[in-house]
């Protein structure tokens, strides 16, 4: 009762949706109205987001005091968000951890990189290890550290492994819908028994290619 989780689609921003289309909140929004017969506003907690082309799972919390739990745990960094990635080329070595610092660039509506400590900029930093590695490309599994915009798209670009289909951040090869970024596991502590609540997104169908197992 207190949580909602959700396995996002690609192509749907988790909230402020421009006229004429949905967004995530919307939609979970007009779920649990009709699933519990509920007229009126119905509350419902951000407390995770993905970008518009990312798929996977997203967390949202029922309640005031729920959401403010979950967001301490978000702020002090003491949940565990795995993504799993279709990059081009082989990163080397094949697990590092990456540490660099984004700026916000609102005219492009990127992140870029940045010099350590320049003002407005934030330090990001992210772990991977390939999975599995194609001709072409690798299957790349990351532990997020930080929560900063476009940070894994930015990070892995900057080194030459831009994530596929994402022509924002340079990838010149196409991918079914939206690109391959997955939010696929998500562990936080349950706001209220504080039990840990381990969240599991399935793959969609535009990964289906790639057999990934």
């Amino acid at each position: 009762n207190h949580l909602l989780a959700i396995n996002k689609p690609a192509g749907l921003p988790t909230m402020g949706a421009r006229p004429g289309e949905h967004s995530v909140v919307e939609v979970a929004k007009e779920y649990l109205r009709e699933k519990y017969h509920k007229p009126g506003n119905v509350f419902l907690g951000i407390v995770s987001r993905l970008d518009e082309p990312v798929t996977g799972v997203l967390l949202f919390a029922r309640t005031s005091k729920a959401a403010g739990r979950l967001a301490k745990q978000f702020r002090e960094r003491t949940t565990q968000k795995t993504y799993w990635a279709i990059v081009a080329g082989h990163p080397r070595p094949q697990q590092a951890e990456l540490v660099d610092w984004l700026i916000k660039n609102d005219r492009e509506r990127r992140s870029d990189l940045v010099a350590p400590h320049t003002e407005r900029a934030k330090e990001a930093r992210l772990s991977y290890e390939i999975l599995r590695e194609y001709p072409k490309h690798s299957l790349l599994q990351i532990e997020l550290e930080t929560g900063r915009k476009h940070q894994i798209r930015a990070q892995l670009s900057s080194r030459g492994h831009a994530i596929l289909g994402d022509r924002k951040y340079g990838s010149r090869e196409a991918f079914p819908f939206g690109i391959a970024l997955h939010a696929r596991w998500l562990s936080v502590l349950h706001p209220v028994s504080y039990q840990p609540s381990d969240l599991t997104a399935r793959l969609p169908a535009s990964w289906a290619a790639w057999d990934v197992s």
